[in-house]
């Protein structure tokens, strides 16, 4: 009787294979990267967003504006050189002005000499501190009625200014214009461009005087302070104008 062969095949079990993928998937799955939740302190990124944020604020933050500049109101008499300083005459400025003006606050007033009211009828005159030629200041001259025509009155006025001769004389241009108020008094405004300076004057007659207001100043002051040095032109009046 032959005798009978048996192979017996070995099948793996289901939890043999299970674990054997299972560790296998483990071995090529990398891990995941592990964060640390702690955030580093960044001292020199942080002062340079502080100092970019303070340069920004700067930037944008408008310069003051010149309508900030204050005034007080002159008063001024004309009184005449014999008067002058209050001798014979009343010392209540404001009760005997003959003409007003602002002065920017900070001006300083300097005090004008008999001889100078004699000789060319300057009667007051205020200066910038920091910069002496920007001014501005008054004469007046007795006698006058009324007006001459525009271009007189100025070249007059510049016969006992030797500035503002200078000024007219080199002038890029001279530009005037006649104002008429409501109580019919009438006012002459000169505007001078001239070369290294700028002028404003104005002129009226009244009380049988010619009143005549300056405003100068060198063309540096001029393109910064013109806001400034128009307001102090336009508030010269005379009695019986404000």
């Amino acid at each position: 009787m032959a005798a009978t062969t048996t192979t017996t095949t070995t099948i793996p079990s289901l939890s043999s294979v299970l674990f054997s993928t299972t560790t296998t998937n483990n071995k090529a799955t990398p891990k995941p990267p592990q964060f640390s939740m702690s955030m580093p302190h960044h001292k020199p990124l942080l002062a340079t967003l502080t100092a970019t944020l303070a340069a920004t604020a700067l930037l944008t933050t408008s310069p003051p504006s010149l309508a900030d500049q204050t005034y007080h109101i002159y008063y001024g008499t004309a009184a005449s050189a014999a008067n002058y300083g209050g001798y014979g005459g009343n010392s209540d400025k404001k009760t005997s002005a003959e003409y007003v003006y602002d002065v920017p606050d900070g001006w300083k007033e300097r005090l004008v000499s008999k001889v100078e009211k004699g000789t060319n009828g300057t009667d007051s005159e205020f200066y910038n501190p920091k910069k002496r030629t920007e001014k501005e200041y008054l004469t007046f001259l007795s006698g006058f009625r009324q007006l001459a025509p525009k271009d007189a009155v100025l070249n007059n006025l510049a016969l006992s200014d030797v500035d503002l001769q200078d000024l007219i004389a080199g002038a890029d241009s001279v530009r005037s214009e006649e104002r008429k108020y409501e109580n019919g008094q009438v006012y002459y405004d000169y505007e001078i461009d001239g070369v290294g300076s700028h002028s404003l004057i104005k002129v009226t007659c009244a009380m049988n005087k010619l009143y005549a207001h300056f405003v100068n100043a060198p063309t540096p002051e001029w393109n910064r302070d013109e806001e400034t040095l128009r307001h102090i032109h336009e508030s010269f009046k005379t009695v019986g104008s404000f």
